[in-house]
């Protein structure tokens, strides 16, 4: 990769300290596994705003959508049938939404690191 352009710059929403997690994570790896690390990473994350999105659709609507985006299916199941914790939880992923996606995204970060270790073979 172009040391003097960094592709997470064009991620939306991407944040100083998750720019730093990637560049960290992905230091090991050659210029070919940085890319497809990159193609893998980018297809899989949620912005913060996708996560915002989910939630206030979660809050007008069905409740925990932004649980099951995360990939969190319990908390989403309770979710669902609690109505958000009487939406005390559901106004809570509101202010958190940042950290939500950081969260789910620096699991995909590490799963994305492990394809592109393998060479770009998809994990069975």
């Amino acid at each position: 990769m172009d040391p003097y352009q960094n592709p997470y710059m064009t991620l939306p929403g991407v944040s100083a300290e998750e720019i730093g997690f990637l560049q960290q994570a992905t230091n090991g790896l050659n210029e070919n596994q940085q890319k497809y690390f990159f193609m893998v990473y980018s297809g899989r994350r949620k912005s913060p705003q996708d996560i915002l999105i989910f939630t206030l659709i979660g809050f007008f609507g069905i409740n925990g959508i932004q649980r099951f985006a995360t990939g969190q299916t319990g908390m989403g199941i309770l979710f669902l049938f609690t109505w958000g914790f009487c939406w005390i939880g559901t106004i809570i992923d509101l202010v958190n939404h940042r950290s939500l996606a950081l969260e789910y995204n620096k699991k995909v970060a590490y799963e994305s690191y492990q394809i592109a270790q393998m060479g770009g073979q998809p994990m069975v």
